[in-house]
């Protein structure tokens, strides 16, 4: 048991959503769990998102409650309304701080983290842990123009995983993503599909 290698997942949901869309397909989370207990011992799967909070309907809540019932250790706050320089309202919900804390905390426990974003800023987190002796991989994509992850956190992992190589072993069924679509076109904007449920779609980590 000792050779085995500790791993932990750190997913940043917003940036693994978009990557996976520019691709074309669908992250099926049971799938990618299973995956990755196959590569070593599995100690925590981490997802981070931002949720908006006054919405009557969020269709990513059913997500975020069947993650927290499927293994995996789920972390949100709520996103924050402001107003640019030009007036307009925008939301922000970065969830780059929680995950930085979450991993170094991590760190002395795990032998390999595998990092879920393309986002530069994390950068010198990829670094630090580095010190700390974890290998540090990093899943996001070169294939879509421009690349989705930052050429600065690319150079800095161990390994940079290309997930269109992944899809394969993570992607959901094409022919769910058709039956789901027609699903939420019938389905009344209040209606949300029951815990546990997965045929859904993130769309609001847009």
């Amino acid at each position: 048991m000792a050779d085995i290698e500790r791993i932990a997942l750190f997913i940043d949901g917003a940036n693994l959503y978009a990557t996976a869309k520019s691709l074309g397909f669908d992250i099926d989370y049971k799938r990618l769990l299973k995956e990755f207990h196959s590569r070593g011992r599995l100690v925590r799967a981490f997802y981070y998102t931002a949720l908006v909070e006054d919405q009557e309907y969020s269709s990513i809540r059913p997500l975020i409650d069947w993650l927290d019932y499927n293994g995996y250790a789920v972390v949100t706050k709520p996103t924050k309304e402001f107003v640019d320089s030009l007036g307009r309202r925008k939301v922000k919900g970065n969830m780059d701080i929680e995950l930085a804390v979450d991993a170094m905390e991590m760190a002395e426990h795990l032998d390999h983290i595998v990092l879920f974003s393309g986002d530069g800023d994390f950068r010198s987190l990829v670094e630090a842990l580095q010190r700390k002796g974890v290998r540090v991989s990093v899943v996001s994509t070169i294939t879509t123009h421009p690349p989705m992850v930052a050429d600065e956190l690319r150079r800095q992992a161990d390994e940079f995983v290309d997930l269109i190589h992944l899809s394969s072993k993570i992607g959901r069924d094409p022919a769910e993503r058709v039956e789901r679509q027609r699903f939420q076109g019938e389905r009344r904007p209040a209606q949300m599909p029951a815990p546990g449920s997965t045929n859904f779609a993130p769309a609001d980590e847009d």
